[in-house]
């Protein structure tokens, strides 16, 4: 395993807190507005060959991210601190490296690094890679990880799950790595919220609103989605992203981080409390039955087309032509900024309680 290639400096994040293992395609012009790409992906274009164009939040949109920011602060800081817990408790802190799956595992994986330096005061390595659906993880991001730390023991983190096709991915993904190189990679997936029931690490299971899903590049190091798109990329090559630098004036992703750990003082004893508490329940796929009931209540044929949670269901508001939003009415209260997203793009919104999940987007069939 000997790679030559070198990653891209990219992102507002320091390189302390993530070193990105991607290919800045900056220079290509990928970016279609959502309904030529709803049109391209419904017809068969893979997502990862192109971009969204960059949501510019509103000032209304922007206050209510601070507002839950505020008002969530804490409960991610304890979710946080928890999923570390585990982590150590699971490979030890001698040879753990942390592999955030970009984009939304970005800010949680350098929230677990800052973690463990902060409880433990020892600096963990933090990389952030790709991953796609139906195409797996970028396997020159792993192997360069692996020639770095010969003797590393790494642990895959992302924000949250929805139906569960990345813990899939990742399965089949360390797999087929494990068997190409002979190694022993773990695919056991660390999340802050597990609403799908389908993670091992997960800090809660409930489905409550992570503000980082509530932006995209602007509070994940300004770093775009990954592409991988064979007409421009080099088949050996990273997988690419776009660094926003034009977006610095509204970038909170450094404000996001910090904000989270000034809580880490505050509720170091709910997270000792809560690890020794939570006896990890099994992995019941509970979210993947919720998704089959929707799949046959709202006679759907394409599964992809039901993105439950609300991480998937803000994915749906901002990068996707949604047909309608189902909320379930006991978390109406917490769901304040799916429902200013709706009533923006004129979106239907529905009541429906017969799921596991605050929320679910539906994608509309063109």
């Amino acid at each position: 395993m000997i790679p030559t290639l070198q990653p891209d400096k990219m992102g507002s994040y320091a390189p302390d807190d993530v070193i990105f293992l991607l290919r800045d395609i900056g220079h290509v012009f990928l970016e279609m507005d959502n309904e030529k790409r709803e049109q391209l992906i419904q017809s068969g274009t893979h997502y990862s060959e192109m971009l969204p164009v960059e949501f510019q939040p509103s000032d209304t949109y922007m206050n209510l991210f601070y507002k839950t920011l505020d008002a969530y602060a804490e409960k991610i800081a304890l979710a946080v601190g928890v999923v570390a817990e585990q982590m150590i408790k699971n490979r030890g802190l001698e040879n753990l490296i942390l592999v955030s799956l970009a984009r939304a595992g970005t800010p949680i994986g350098i929230l677990v690094k800052r973690y463990i330096f902060k409880r433990y005061q020892v600096n963990v390595p933090h990389y952030s890679i790709s991953i796609l659906r139906g195409r797996g993880f970028d396997e020159t991001a792993i192997r360069y990880i692996l020639t770095q730390h010969p003797l590393g023991c790494l642990q895959f983190i992302d924000g949250w799950t929805g139906k569960g096709a990345i813990t899939n991915e990742l399965k089949q993904s360390c797999q087929k790595f494990n068997e190409q190189y002979q190694v022993q990679l773990d695919a056991n997936l660390a999340v802050l919220a597990d609403p799908g029931h389908c993670a091992a690490i997960y800090g809660t299971r409930e489905d409550f609103l992570i503000p980082s899903a509530c932006l995209n590049s602007t509070v994940s190091g300004l770093v775009s989605r990954t592409v991988l798109n064979q007409q421009f990329m080099d088949a050996n090559d990273f997988h690419g992203a776009k660094y926003y630098k034009e977006l610095e004036a509204i970038d909170v992703s450094n404000l996001y981080i910090e904000r989270i750990v000034t809580c880490f003082d505050q509720v170091q004893s709910k997270i000792v409390q809560k690890f020794q508490e939570q006896a990890i329940s099994p992995i019941t796929w509970q979210g993947m039955k919720s998704v089959q009931k929707i799949q046959h209540d709202f006679g759907i044929d394409n599964i992809h087309f039901i993105k439950p949670g609300v991480g998937e269901t803000t994915r749906v508001l901002l990068r996707r032509i949604p047909w309608k939003i189902l909320i379930n009415p006991q978390d109406m209260h917490e769901l304040e900024h799916i429902l200013l997203l709706a009533r923006e793009k004129n979106v239907l919104i529905e009541e429906y309680s017969n799921m596991s999940y605050a929320c679910c987007g539906l994608i509309k069939e063109l």
